[in-house]
């Protein structure tokens, strides 16, 4: 029995989009960039990529995409953020630039730069249990974390040594799946495969 892979998009604005995209293929799904309403209706999933999280928004805006997004997000769409991707998903914002808004629909209050300036981004081995295996090898740059998180959020990775020890990098509500740090420039395409599971599973209850 042969099944189709599901089409997931990847915003297209601004961002490591291309790095993204190869990574979702790596994952079994059928990888489209995303830029205009019409693309935002016609994929079974999306990945808001690293970037500006800033930019991204008012290019979001501009595009005419903020509401077509937040729609399908409230509809259940399963969308992956990573980076500045967690911050566009996430409530509320503990330091958002002035007028910043985002897409939403994930009940966590989010810092952007917490771990400070370009120059102290770093890497970390993370022990995820829902990938199994060997640890994520997590690449921070500029990279936020969750701050606060709901009852119905779950917790999926923390940062485990150093003075950030215990901070929330990883978590799931729902449809969405969000990481502080940047899986798409490892090689390493369990979480895209995570994601893409979720996809295929809301795809077959969408039936």
């Amino acid at each position: 029995m042969t099944t189709t892979a599901p089409v997931v998009g990847v915003l297209a604005v601004q961002g490591d989009v291309r790095e993204h995209l190869a990574a979702l293929e790596g994952g079994g799904a059928r990888a489209v960039t995303v830029r205009r309403p019409a693309e935002v209706e016609a994929v079974d999933g999306l990945v808001v990529p690293g970037g500006e999280s800033t930019t991204i928004d008012k290019l979001v805006r501009a595009f005419d995409l903020q509401e077509p997004l937040r729609a399908r997000i409230a509809a259940g769409l399963p969308v992956y953020g990573s980076c500045a991707g967690m911050i566009l998903l996430a409530d509320r914002l503990a330091d958002g630039a002035a007028g910043q808004q985002t897409l939403g629909g994930m009940d966590i209050l989010v810092r952007r730069n917490a771990f400070g300036r370009q120059v102290d981004s770093f890497e970390e081995d993370l022990h995820i249990r829902e990938i199994g295996g060997e640890p994520v090898r997590a690449v921070f740059i500029r990279a936020p974390w969750v701050e606060e998180a709901g009852p119905a959020v779950e917790v999926l990775a923390r940062v485990e040594t150093g003075p950030a020890a215990g901070r929330i990098v990883a978590a799931r509500q729902g449809s969405l799946l969000v990481t502080s740090f940047h899986p798409e420039v490892t090689g390493d395409h369990r979480l895209h495969r995570l994601f893409v599971d979720m996809v295929v599973r809301a795809t077959r209850r969408g039936r």
